[in-house]
């Protein structure tokens, strides 16, 4: 849910703190004191387009701030960890967006700087708004196909239906590359067999990568290895006064010693325990060295070895690794290549097999379709009643098209709002109230399939009567048990539903216009539905009237 939204210098709002609640959040106010404004800053702070026309006069900046708190933050997390940023803690998600005087601008998302790319893409997963703003995802053909799945409950299907395209496209790529000029295929042979023969005549191994490489420096040093480990090993055993012989003589000195202090018996072993340590390691020393060879030859051969590696390395891969992937993956190139008839054959008929199965699976899934099709209009088309479209025709066309990674169909929502008009793609229309409503009926149906939590409907109840206005804010708070829902009224049997009501008004002060919100309490809320029932004339009758719709929607509970 929304859990806070915080807007400066946005428009004629100075600075505004929004607190919203589970449920539906009504807001209300007189025209023109800028409630739609609110929803242009969250509009804003979701990615939606910057303008400098949008700070208030006077102001650096336009700064707007939401908070959300998410029941599961896996999916935002996963767009968050792709673009390096920071994870939700505690379920807690923040975003926030700036508007300098140039028309650029920041975004952040937990704190940590982000484009509005990503901020567009953690807000669509988010809030749906519905009104004046092109945050309509109803009208995208793609969300009309998963709504129509969702609610026939195609998910099987569709994913039979996706697995058996991506089967059929891997052959068909692997045939592609396959094809071709004969004269191209003839070149790429001889260059895939150069290539095979000059790795594999190369016998690498693991040992061509770091071992080459101390081999070839010790060889390269093998005298200056022999000097100074020569050196060494005089002053541990073979030179004049060695360390061996001076650890004799201490031997030999402690065990007259330990005639007078027993002691020093003990002190003699130790030192006896290091000569036998200096002997051994004199031993491993003498061994090793002894391997050394200072040999012209072998290190011709290592120098050799090296550059053949290195070159190879340049075309074929930084690492022997790489270069054996190579090898591997043109070797089977090659095979394909060099059996190409009998390939293209055996794919020909594995696609059409394929592509027979893709067309029993698609046919499943349309037929799914326009069953389920039929069953959701004719849902849709009764909320619509409920909401004013009396008149009103709806339904959703499942037409055929070449088969696509979603299926072999198009999908379509149709409308006809009034009498004797022609049914029309529902994006064709123009009027936004229109299609807030539309939208309003389909969430109503589809409720428990959605998983965008926040809804907004700017107006929906716009150039609507009393009764409309009591069935639109009935759906209202159906659509509000699962999801949190905002929603602008000016109509009072809209209002009424609401589990928070907020006022929005608009003051001048010292020459400046400044628009605050706040949540009302039930006294200062029956004010407002009277003031929404009889404007200024607030007469006992009108206050007794919003009294009554406020316990008429409260019983209904």
């Amino acid at each position: 849910m929304l859990v806070q939204l915080s807007v400066r210098n946005f428009a004629i709002v100075e600075e505004a703190v929004v607190t919203f609640g589970n449920g539906l959040n009504i807001i209300t106010g007189e025209t023109g004191a800028g409630k739609s404004v609110l929803m242009g800053a969250l509009h804003l702070v979701l990615g939606g387009r910057s303008d400098k026309s949008a700070i208030r006069e006077g102001a650096p900046e336009a700064r707007v701030e939401a908070s959300f708190l998410l029941n599961d933050t896996a999916a935002i997390d996963a767009i968050l960890e792709e673009a390096g940023l920071p994870l939700c803690e505690e379920n807690l998600l923040l975003v926030r967006r700036t508007v300098n005087q140039n028309g650029g601008g920041r975004c952040f998302i937990n704190d940590g700087s982000a484009t509005a790319q990503t901020l567009r893409k953690v807000g669509e997963l988010l809030v749906d708004i519905h009104g004046p703003y092109d945050h309509q995802s109803l009208l995208d053909e793609a969300f009309q196909r998963d709504l129509l799945d969702a609610y026939g409950g195609c998910g099987a299907l569709r994913d039979a239906y996706r697995t058996a395209w991506r089967e059929e496209a891997a052959l068909k790529q692997r045939l592609q590359a396959l094809q071709g000029d004969s004269a191209d295929i003839a070149q790429e042979i001889d260059r895939l067999q150069f290539a095979v023969d000059e790795i594999r005549q190369a016998g690498l191994s693991e040992a061509d990568e770091e071992e080459l490489v101390q081999r070839h420096d010790q060889a390269a040093n093998a005298e200056r290895i022999l000097d100074l480990g020569g050196s060494a090993m005089n002053a541990l055993m073979e030179g004049e006064g060695s360390i061996f012989d001076q650890l004799v003589g201490i031997q030999n000195q402690l065990a007259e010693l330990a005639r007078i202090l027993p002691e020093a018996a003990e002190w003699r072993s130790e030192v006896q325990a290091v000569a036998v340590q200096t002997q051994e390691l004199a031993g491993s020393m003498n061994e090793r060295l002894s391997m050394m060879d200072a040999d012209p030859e072998q290190l011709a051969a290592l120098e050799a070895r090296l550059t053949l590696v290195q070159r190879l390395k340049r075309k074929y891969g930084r690492t022997v690794a790489e270069i054996l992937e190579v090898l591997e993956r043109d070797q089977t190139r090659l095979d394909d290549l060099s059996t190409r008839t009998e390939q293209v054959e055996r794919l020909t008929g594995a696609i059409a097999a394929a592509h027979g199965e893709l067309l029993k699976r698609g046919e499943a899934l349309s037929k799914r379709r326009a069953k389920e099709a039929a069953r959701l209009a004719k849902a849709i088309t009764a909320h619509l009643h409920d909401l004013g479209f009396l008149k009103a025709g709806f339904d959703i066309h499942v037409t055929p098209c070449d088969p696509m990674p979603e299926g072999t169909d198009h999908v379509e929502f149709g409308f006809a709002p009034n009498p004797g008009e022609p049914m029309r793609a529902l994006r064709a229309i123009a009027s936004s109230g229109e299609i807030a409503r539309v939208m309003l009926a389909v969430k109503a149906v589809l409720s428990t399939h959605d998983r965008i939590p926040v809804l907004v409907f700017d107006e929906i109840d716009a150039n609507i009567g009393g009764e409309v206005g009591r069935a639109v804010g009935q759906k209202l708070r159906a659509v509000s048990r699962d999801h949190q829902v905002l929603c602008i009224t000016h109509l009072p049997q809209s209002a009424v539903y609401g589990d928070c009501h907020y006022r929005v008004e608009k003051r001048v002060e010292k020459g400046r216009t400044r628009t605050s919100i706040r949540r009302l309490d039930e006294a200062e809320r029956v004010d407002e539905i009277a003031r929404m029932l009889g404007g200024k004339d607030l007469t006992s009758v009108v206050e007794a009237h919003a009294r009554e719709l406020l316990a008429g929607a409260e019983k209904e509970g």
